[in-house]
Formats: structure tokens, C-alpha cells, sequence
């Protein structure tokens, strides 16, 4: 099967490229160029797609043209302005990656004759938020405070309209929650600060410690992924579908800085941190997700608890220190995969 993954240069698509290509997949991928401290150049993954090409999704109709040329057999979107602190210092740049990016992908599949399927990717924080204290299910209202996340609830909505109006083939919508896993080196995440923070003897610095979120592994994320298409191709499933841990894994930041410090060797003594004092940009407090339709319906569940996903994670940046990363990640992903 040809995928054509766009954001394959960013974190997500980074590991999702190279669990495609293990699978004996034929991997595009379209996106803008990565950092240079990033997976995609650690791994050296380029050598990985038959085509490799940097373009801005807002640019119709060079990014209408590339998608004609790879003719892919499934689409999967990721390609976004990811970060809500960015959101807010270019709030007109993300709604247009996020929003008029995404339009300008599906409209470019009327041209395609051998598409069986195409995912969109969008986020946990599509839902308005009213801090409940149950996981947010696909039917609840969409919305958003900040920039990032009212951009992607609108990336959502006008992806449901244009299902309805437009498509011929299966497209469906994936909503995950905070991904976690070797090689993200974005700024203003929590991973990469940790990381940066204990290679170098320093305390963490944290922004929200007891702002609860739907911590998951990105191989589990991208597993949910996966199953979405095969039951999109087989069944032509569409529809908005979370992928999230187990609603009894309730996890604080705090918890997961006490047990990534824990995992990286940090004695306990010394697993300090301070709270940054500056006024920070509004986030939600509390979210979950309910993936109860996921598991009931494509028989999807997390394969990796929290301790799990917080010593995989941990492991492989320790681990890349001694070895080249790509083989590190292939390693992480095989043993996944045979679990």
C-alpha cells in the first residue's frame, strides 16, 4: 500500500514513516523542513520515502499538484502548527495551516483515482472545555480557548463538512490525546524540557504541575491510527474517533515528572523542580478522552500503560546517546508491534 504521510518530517510522522515502511508499506511524505535537532534528521529518514518533498500545505496549488504526481492508495494528515504557545505569538499563520492547510489537502484528493482512504489527524483539545471530570466523547461540543485549539476545532468541523458535501472515498477523523516518545525535541513540551533539563544537572521548570492530560505513547497513538484505516478501507468507516489511554489513568504533569525522573536515574533527593512565576497562556486544566467507540468498534486498546510509556520514553533518549537513533526507534517499534 502507498501512503502519503504529510508532517512526515515531524515527531508523529517521524515514527509513523518508519512503523509504515517496517510493515513493507511504500511511504510519501509532504511537509515543510524539519529542525535540525529533530527525529526525522537524527534517523536520517529521508533515504525511507519513494517521494520526499517540502511544501506548505497553505500553497493550493503546488501542494495539489505534488499530491497528483504521488497518487497514494491512503492519506494520512498531520501536518499542523502543533504548538499552543506558537499559536499564540502567529495566531493567523496557524489557522491557516490548520484550517485552510487541511481544505487544501482533501480538495486536492478529487483529482486522485486510487485513493481507498484519507485521515485526518486533529487533537484532544478540539473539545470546548468545561474541565469535566469524565473522558470527552466524539458527539460532545467542539471548541477552544487558545489559538491552537479553536484553530484545530475549526480543522475538525470543516473537515465534517466536507465529507458531507464532497467525498467519494472513506475520510474520517482521528482525535488523540498528549503524545509522548523519543525524539520530540519541540520547545515548551514537557518531554524535551525534562530531557534537557537532567542530561544538563538542572532542575525542570513547570508551567501547569497539576494540569491533567491523556498521557499515551506515540506508538499507541499511531497503532489507533492503523486500525482506523484498515477499517476505513475494509468497511468504509468515516466519522471522528479519540484514541486515548485508559480512563482509570488519571495523570497529573506532576506524576509524570516524578516518574520520568525516576526512569532517567534522578535520586529522588534531587527530583526537585520550580514552577515558572510569569503569567502563562491559557490551558485546560483537565482532559480526557473517552475511546470507548475505538475499543468497542475497531477492537483498538493501548498496549503500554503509563509506567510503560514513561520508561520506553526515557530509555530511548538514553539509549541514543550510545546508539544511532534510527535503530533505536525500529527497535522500540518491533518490540511494539510483537506485543
Amino acid at each position: 500500500m502507498h501512503y502519503l504521510v504529510t508532517g512526515h518530517t515531524g515527531f508523529k510522522g517521524s515514527w509513523l514513516s518508519l512503523m509504515l515502511q517496517m510493515q513493507g508499506h511504500t511511504v510519501s511524505g509532504i511537509s515543510l523542513n524539519p529542525p535540525e535537532k529533530s527525529l526525522f534528521n537524527q534517523a536520517n529518514l529521508s533515504n525511507i520515502f519513494r517521494s520526499d518533498l517540502r511544501i506548505d500545505i497553505r500553497n493550493s496549488a503546488e501542494l495539489s499538484k505534488a499530491v497528483k504526481e504521488i497518487d497514494p492508495e491512503v492519506i494520512i494528515h498531520l501536518a499542523a502548527q502543533p504548538l499552543v504557545r506558537e499559536s499564540y505569538k502567529d495566531p493567523v499563520g496557524t489557522f491557516e495551516t490548520n484550517v485552510l492547510g487541511t481544505l487544501n489537502l482533501l480538495e486536492a484528493t478529487k483529482a486522485l483515482s486510487n485513493l481507498s482512504a484519507a485521515l485526518v489527524i486533529t487533537t484532544d483539545k478540539v473539545y470546548k472545555n468545561h474541565n469535566h471530570l469524565r473522558g470527552y466523547v466524539e458527539t460532545d461540543e467542539l471548541g477552544g480557548d487558545d489559538p491552537y485549539s479553536a484553530s484545530k476545532a475549526a480543522a475538525d468541523i470543516a473537515t465534517q463538512s466536507w465529507v458531507k458535501s464532497f467525498a467519494t472515498t472513506p475520510v474520517a477523523i482521528a482525535r488523540a490525546g498528549n503524545v509522548i516518545g523519543g525524539g520530540d525535541w519541540a520547545t515548551a513540551r514537557i518531554i524535551p524540557d525534562l530531557v534537557n533539563a537532567y542530561s544538563s544537572n538542572q532542575i525542570p521548570t513547570l508551567r501547569y504541575p497539576h494540569a491533567i492530560r491523556p498521557w499515551q505513547h506515540v506508538l499507541d497513538c499511531l497503532n489507533g491510527y492503523m486500525k482506523l484505516v484498515d477499517s476505513m478501507i475494509s468497511d468504509r468507516i468515516l466519522g471522528e474517533w479519540n484514541f486515548g489511554p485508559d480512563l482509570r489513568a488519571k495523570h497529573e504533569v506532576l506524576d509524570l515528572v516524578k516518574a520520568f525522573a525516576k526512569a532517567w536515574g534522578v535520586q529522588e533527593s534531587d527530583s526537585a523542580w520550580n514552577i515558572e512565576e510569569i503569567e502563562q497562556p491559557h490551558e485546560a486544566g483537565y482532559l480526557l478522552l473517552d475511546s470507548s467507540k475505538a475499543r468497542n468498534t475497531l477492537g483498538w486498546s493501548d498496549k503500554m500503560n503509563f509506567q510503560e510509556t514513561v520508561d520506553a520514553t526515557s530509555t530511548w533518549y538514553r539509549n541514543v546517546g550510545r546508539t544511532e537513533a534510527k535503530r533505536t526507534t525500529m527497535i522500540q517499534i518491533e518490540h511494539y508491534l510483537s506485543l
